[in-house]
Order: C-alpha cells, then structure tokens, then sequence
C-alpha cells in the first residue's frame, strides 16, 4: 500500500489539536475518513483537512466494510475505547487507541484476543516511545551512567476545564486515567520491569465543583523489584507541572517538560550531584511520530512494540492504585509479561505542525 488510511473515531479535542494535524506530514500514511457523532463539526474539520469521508458512529461498519480505510485511530471517552478496538479487529482494522487502553483488565484482554485472532495489529498510543528525549533518557540508563536506578518520582498536573468528559465517573474519568498513565509507563521503563504493589491517597478538591464524580488529584506509591520505588503526583486542579527525575546510584536523570506533546523538553544529567550534561530537544510533533512508526509497522508486517499488553500492564498498575486510594489499603499487583521495549528504530523525527483548526 502506498500510504496507511487512517479513520479517526472521535472528533474531539486530542483529534482536532494534536493527531489530524500531524498526519499530513507522515509521508506514509492518511486520514480516509471521520467518524463522529457531530456531523457538522466533522465536515468542517474534514473539509480542512482534506478528508474525504464523514461517517456517523452508526455506519461504521459499512465504512469498514468498503474497504477505503486500513487502521482506526480511537479517541473516544475511555468508557468505549475497549468497543472500538473490538469493532475494528472484527473488520480487519488495525487500531491505535488512546490511553488508557480501556477500563478493565477484561475488557484489555478481549481487544488484545480479538487482534490476535484477527491478525492485526493493536497499538497503544505511547507517542513518547518514538520521540527524541524519551529515547535519550533510555539510553542514559542503558549505558549505566547513573548506575542502578532506585528511584523514580514524578508530577503531572494542570487546571482542567470544567466541560471536559475526563471529568465523568461513567467514562473511568480523573487525573489518574489521563496523566497518571504517563507516569506509570514512564516508571516502568526506568526500571525495566513492573511493580508488585500500590498504595495512593487521593483529594477530592475541596469546595470545588469540577470534582463532584473524579479526584482532584492523586498520590502514589510503586514498589519495585530490588527495593527500587516509584512516586508520582497526577492532578486536575494545580498550576503545570510536568517533570520526572530518576535517581541512580551513581548519579541523576531529570526530565521537564517530561510528558505533554506542546513543549520542547530539557534532559539534565548529573553524576556525582554535579550537573554533567544538559540536552535542550528541538520541538517536535509527537503524533506524526506516533502515526508515522505505526504505519510503517502495518506496511512492513512488523508489530508495534508499544503494543496491547504494554497498555494492559498499565491498566493494571492504574487499577491497582485506585484501589489503594479508596480503600487505603497497600495493594498487590500481578503483571505477566515484561515491559515494551523502546528501540531507537521507533524513533521519527518531525517538526512541529501549525495547521490545525480546534472547534
């Protein structure tokens, strides 16, 4: 096939700021259609866009039936990613979707079982794993400059609008799901493996009524093999923050800027408690990276490494924690498999985007 057909299922704000932009970029790949269940602002952004379908969530399945599209992007509520993906595996459709991969361990295993029965592929979009910083920091701790990594602790929050459906029990909404996931995957990678155990506190965010259903904010606890630990802030209702920092036992690896796809970021190392290197990224667009790997992998038969089960073993950490936060109870976890590697061949390089339209 000469380039990927993507078609976007969920027109909101991710879709519009960060992936439909990205694509035309990519080289290999592009939007075939959309599929939304606000037809209007779905051919406004289709017509500048230059996509050649609107389809209505009810006739996606004719849509996958025609043959037009190859892969499916899933940015809908996390309540229905599970469905989606199932959905598209049933057609032949690879699928990208966002995280979290679903809202249950069951529902995980089912999207990875029905991509494997199907033969396709099953990608969870960890845009991280192919940019340029996120690659430097896994080469740093590779090479042993900062010796054992033993510990890991992060904050990823931000003011969250009040109209936003991350905010929604009925779709697993809160902090957590949405930015915790960042740093959950990103603990894991420092340490090569996953945790066995969780323990987390949670605010509700006093007198504030964006959090009537979801936490404001919440802190956890990771215990790691060898004594190693992860801690991580993930809220709704600060001013930004975005940074992890490793500590090694020989020296220290700090990231800003660490996790959302606007921002350059700034890698600090330093041995000894001496600030040895600093590495100051170019921006670049994290989707069309993202977008761009995993067309290659669909065109060259190569499954994505941050694939199905990487997602799943994140949905198990985050499950866990949030028991932990509501029963403030230390909490086991049991993950099979080992962590997703992140290979320098993910890495894809391209310059930010500026033609986009956010409705």
């Amino acid at each position: 096939m000469a380039k990927v057909r993507y078609a976007v299922i969920g027109a909101g704000w991710i879709s519009q700021e960060a992936f439909m932009p990205s694509i035309a970029q990519t080289g290999n790949a592009e939007i075939a259609a959309i599929v939304s269940g606000n037809a209007a602002k779905a051919r406004k952004l289709a017509d500048f866009h230059k996509v050649p379908q609107v389809v209505d969530y009810r006739d996606f399945d004719a849509l996958a039936k025609s043959g037009a599209i190859d892969a499916v992007y899933v940015a809908t509520p996390n309540s229905s990613h599970a469905a989606w993906a199932i959905r598209a595996a049933k057609h032949g459709l690879h699928a990208m979707v966002e995280k979290p991969l679903a809202t249950t361990v069951a529902e995980s295993k089912k999207m990875i079982a029905a991509h494997k029965k199907a033969g396709t592929y099953l990608m969870t979009a960890y845009r991280l794993h192919n940019e340029v910083a996120t690659q430097k920091v896994a080469e740093i701790i590779a090479s042993g400059a900062i010796g054992r990594p033993r510990f890991f602790t992060s904050a990823f929050a931000f003011q969250s609008g009040t109209s936003n459906h991350r905010l929604l029990a009925e779709h697993w909404g809160g902090p957590l799901q949405d930015v915790g996931v960042y740093c959950v995957n990103a603990a894991r990678h420092c340490f090569g493996t996953n945790p066995f155990a969780a323990s987390a506190t949670r605010s509700s965010g006093h007198k504030d009524k964006r959090f009537k259903e979801v936490e404001e904010g919440i802190a956890a606890t990771l215990e790691f093999p060898e004594g190693c630990m992860a801690q991580f802030y993930a809220g709704f209702g600060s001013e930004v923050a975005d940074t992890y920092t490793i500590l090694g036992t020989k020296g220290t690896i700090r990231l800003d800027n660490a996790y959302r796809f606007e921002q350059p970021r700034r890698l600090t190392l330093e041995i000894a408690g001496k600030p040895q290197q600093v590495f100051d990224f170019a921006p670049t667009d994290n989707f069309s990276g993202m977008a761009a790997y995993f067309a290659d992998c669909i065109k060259k038969r190569k499954a994505p490494l941050a694939d199905g089960a990487e997602g799943l073993a994140d949905m198990q950490v985050l499950l866990a924690v949030e028991a932990a936060s509501k029963t403030n109870k230390r909490q086991k976890i049991k993950i099979t498999g080992k962590v997703a590697t992140i290979d320098k061949k993910m890495l894809r390089q391209f310059p930010p985007v500026q033609h986009r339209l956010v409705l």
